[in-house]
């Protein structure tokens, strides 16, 4: 793309051979065939049948699918249903997500406006935008959406909106002369508007250099229909476990099988309970148990005001290493705020201060600045405008100076409108005889047009050194300082001229502004650092501010290395780059496909990354991302599209917090498949080494369905409301490289299903030695067993009498239900047949009921000892 910012307008009109009329109407129609249409193209979208079927490619789905046939073809068709009722839920959720990803670039097409104002052959004339071509002279006005990108000819009071394209936070004021500098940023290009764009203020007048993919709208779009959005950790995690299961069990089953046969076992029951003990060895309550644990604090997100839109980025959550996030409206208010103020009477850094007397120099000063001001109050109390000129009078309201009392005292009589050459603004009031002029513009200006200065209500000689000093001091705390000076008239000048008027000022003092740090940001931050995630501000801003608001927060520490520009980013290699990635904290001035490459470097060097945007130049750069975050309040319909989670409030903290939802509901997932595998891998030894020990089988294949449809349901669900741990902000995010079983969760698994098994094995030959009803005990023993596996799998370290039982009453809800659909199974005649069970005396039962909750004690004493060993090593 040619540097259109650095070429004279004569030349760019050269160059796309059109001239200040206009293109013919024929050329405009020739070109148009050439170049194609103004508009966003689209790769060749997956048709949503393809989207559905694509649902059912997952390992782990087909290998649930296989459990549903199984379970139908041993006739339980109703284990059956509700695997295939899972399955589809999944199925029509993952469609669901994948076709709403699909309307992002639909967002971005509609960013253009419909019709735009064109000079063709002299005459104005409105065409549509898709019909605006290179060379096209496109005329600018307040409101409009720039429809391509422009090299501007005119720019008259011409201010755009740019904060969606480059994250500049303020309307840009443009002009019209080439830049020289060939690596001015994208903000910084004045003398260019660009498509999608919106024109705050003004008019002028552009030449359209780029349409369609070639503007900047559309290289975004081109880098978001290349990002692929990337699997979270645990749906990795999950795919690599039910490849492993499946294996496993397949070959567990064809040992019981062979086994069976070799002992004189009838080979239908052998098979029926290999297939049977398949689908048990199976958690199909696992994709059930995930869905809905997202979704159950997905919910609770809302409340926090984060909104999840991809259910699987819920849990992504719990591995985020990187938080990088926009400055403006997220770390800070996307409010301009008067932060300090000179008067003639304070020092800079006293803060904005007020004081109640009439004739104080406050008092004048305050009131020029909310009458040198076109921003208004509206019928609900709030200020619209310019939002510098609404900082001023939210100032002048804390100092009890409200526009419409003021401006009853002192009507405006005439006024002098800012000009971007003049850098400064002049209006007329009355007051009694005779005229206040007021004159609000840049320092440097006023200074030099200034001849005295006003100190403790009365003028003195200007001191332009300590003008200077103060504004250096002001600038170097991030602050855009203004200037306010007077002058009294006898009455409105005949002639409104600048140099007549804007001369002999006495100068009032200075305003410093910016848009400060929410309060609670810092906190966040803080809370962020804690849990070992490193925050990262990436902004469109200048450098000066983005480290000033770093530093308030404690994103930034100390100077070093650790902010970089957009400009400096682009000299680096991709290999220099990642080599310091992991030491950048602030990244200022940066381009869209700048951010994307940060994200990329990030997770190049093995970090989960959050992308926090607001703005069209986010979008590839928040679906690249682990978890892509967008602004609810400021951000833009594409940003939404792309992201995955969406901060209602706009606010950093809100993150935090989903952060620790996140993890909570991460560790409630692996919570829930530790219970999971370690009752099957009981179950599994029970029945396997059943005939080395020369025991019958001990479970019938009902009894093995029933078994895994009870005891993975409720219970398994119930740990989805599980609180989340003391501790859980001050543990290091989830290593996204670390598989299911790391952290002792296989050694805990197989451990205690090794102790369940041989457990449930002695039990059987105890009460066949002394002819009880073994079978049912050891049924019922397995069942009860996993209740305690339940409450034991609630905290790896802390003991369950500090957790509180009672401290997740769904949990206890959901045991006392098993309980008692066990019992029924065991004592109500009608079932006793179908489940293959007798009733059991009072002694049977309590010493099954013993035996099950034995499991509790053990982990506690387990418990304990680590806890133990801790307090020891330190």
């Amino acid at each position: 793309m040619a540097e259109w910012h650095r070429i004279p307008i004569d030349e760019a009109l050269t160059r796309l051979a059109t001239s200040l009329a206009g293109l013919g109407r024929d050329e405009a129609r020739r070109r148009l065939a050439e170049c194609g249409p103004n508009e966003l193209e689209e790769q060749v979208r997956r048709t949503p049948l393809a989207m559905l079927l694509g649902q059912f490619t997952d390992f782990m789905i087909l290998v649930l699918i296989g459990a549903a046939v199984v379970a139908g073809a041993i006739g339980e068709p109703g284990d059956a249903a509700p695997i295939i009722i899972i399955v589809v839920l999944n199925a029509v959720i993952g469609f669901a997500q994948e076709y709403r990803a699909e309307r992002a670039m639909a967002a971005l097409r509609e960013m253009s406006g419909n019709y735009a104002a064109v000079l063709r052959s002299g005459e104005h004339l409105s065409v549509p935008a898709r019909e605006i071509v290179p060379g096209d002279l496109v005329l600018l006005e307040a409101g409009n959406v720039v429809p391509a990108d422009v090299r501007l000819v005119e720019a008259v009071h011409l201010k755009t909106v740019e904060a969606a394209l480059t994250g500049e936070s303020l309307p840009v004021e443009k002009l019209s002369e080439p830049l020289p500098d060939p690596n001015v940023p994208l903000g910084d290009r004045r003398n260019m508007a660009y498509k999608g764009t919106v024109v705050a203020y003004g008019r002028g007048i552009g030449v359209a250099v780029a349409t369609g993919m070639g503007t900047e709208l559309g290289r975004i779009a081109a880098m978001l229909q290349q990002e692929a959005e990337n699997k979270t950790p645990l749906q990795r995690r999950l795919a690599a476990f039910g490849k492993r299961l499946a294996l496993a069990v397949l070959a567990i089953c064809a040992v019981v099988f062979t086994l069976g046969l070799l002992r004189g076992e009838p080979l239908i029951l052998m098979l029926l309970t290999s297939i049977s003990l398949a689908v048990a060895a199976i958690p199909e309550a696992l994709p059930a148990v995930v869905t809905i644990t997202l979704a159950l604090g997905a919910r609770r997100m809302v409340r926090q005001n984060a909104l999840i839109r991809r259910l699987p980025a819920v849990e992504t959550l719990g591995s985020v290493s990187y938080v990088c996030s926009d400055k403006t409206g997220t770390l800070t208010l996307n409010r301009m705020t008067v932060e300090d103020v000179w008067p003639n009477g304070l020092d800079p850094g006293d803060g904005a201060a007020c004081t109640s007397s009439p004739r104080s120099p406050v008092d004048l000063f305050t009131t020029a600045l909310v009458l040198c001001n076109d921003a208004h109050e509206d019928s609900e109390g709030g200020l619209v405008g310019d939002p510098t000129e609404t900082a001023l009078l939210a100032y002048g309201r804390t100092c009890g100076v409200t526009r419409v009392e003021i401006e009853a005292r002192h009507p405006r009589m005439a006024e002098l409108p800012f000009d971007s050459e003049r850098k400064c603004m002049t209006t007329f009031h009355r007051d009694g005889d005779t005229i206040l002029a007021f004159t609000k513009g840049a320092v440097e200006v006023l200074a030099a047009r200034s001849v005295a200065m006003r100190v403790s209500g009365r003028e003195i000689p200007l001191d332009r050194r300590e003008i200077e000093r103060v504004t250096d001091e002001m600038a170097a705390r991030g602050l855009r300082v203004l200037a306010l000076a007077m002058r009294r008239w006898p009455r409105v000048p005949d002639r409104l001229e600048s140099d007549g008027i804007e001369s002999d000022l006495i100068f009032l003092g200075l305003a410093g502004m910016m848009d400060p740090p929410r309060e609670e940001a810092a906190e966040a931050v803080a809370q962020c650092r804690n849990a070992g995630i490193t925050p990262v501000m990436i902004t469109g801003d200048h450098p000066l501010t983005a480290r000033i608001i770093a530093r308030r927060l404690a994103i930034l520490e100390d100077d070093g290395d650790a902010v970089l520009t957009g400009q400096e980013l682009a000299e680096l290699s991709q290999e220099e780059f990642e080599a310091q990635v992991e030491q950048i904290r602030v990244y200022a001035r940066v381009a869209p496909e700048q951010k994307l490459t940060i994200v990329k470097a990030l997770q190049d060097r093995g970090h989960f990354v959050a992308m926090t945007g607001d703005g069209i130049n986010d979008a590839p750069a928040l679906k690249r991302a682990d978890i892509g975050i967008a602004m609810g309040i400021t951000g833009t319909d594409v940003s939404k599209e792309a992201a995955a989670m969406v901060l209602l409030d706009d606010n950093f903290a809100s993150i935090v917090r989903a952060v620790r939802e996140g993890r909570r509901i991460y560790a409630n997932i692996l919570k829930f498949i530790t219970y999971s595998i370690t009752s099957n891998i009981g179950t599994l030894v029970a029945i396997t080494l059943a005939p080395f020990w020369g025991l019958p089988l001990p479970l019938l294949p009902i009894q093995i369905l029933w078994l895994n449809l009870l005891c993975d349901s409720l219970p398994g669900l119930a740990l989805a409301g599980e609180p989340a741990e003391r501790d859980v902000m001050s543990r290091p995010p989830v290593d996204p490289k670390e598989g299911i079983f790391a952290g002792g969760r296989g050694y805990y698994a197989a451990g205690y299903g090794l102790v369940i098994g041989a457990a449930a094995l002695a039990f059987q030959a105890a009460a066949l030695r002394m002819g009880l009803p073994w079978q049912t005990m050891v049924f019922t023993f397995l069942v009860l067993n996993r209740m305690a596996v339940v409450l034991a799998v609630r905290s790896d370290r802390t003991s369950l009498l500090r957790i509180g039982i009672m401290s997740n009453r769904p949990l206890v809800g959901a045991i006392a239900i098993t309980f008692c659909l066990q019992l029924a199974v065991v004592f109500v005649p009608t079932l006793n047949p179908l489940f293959h069970t007798e009733p059991l005396s009072a002694p049977a039962l309590a010493a099954t009921v013993v035996l099950a909750m034995g499991m509790v004690l053990l982990s506690e004493i387990q418990k304990g000892v680590l806890r133990w060993r801790q307090g020891s090593s330190r």
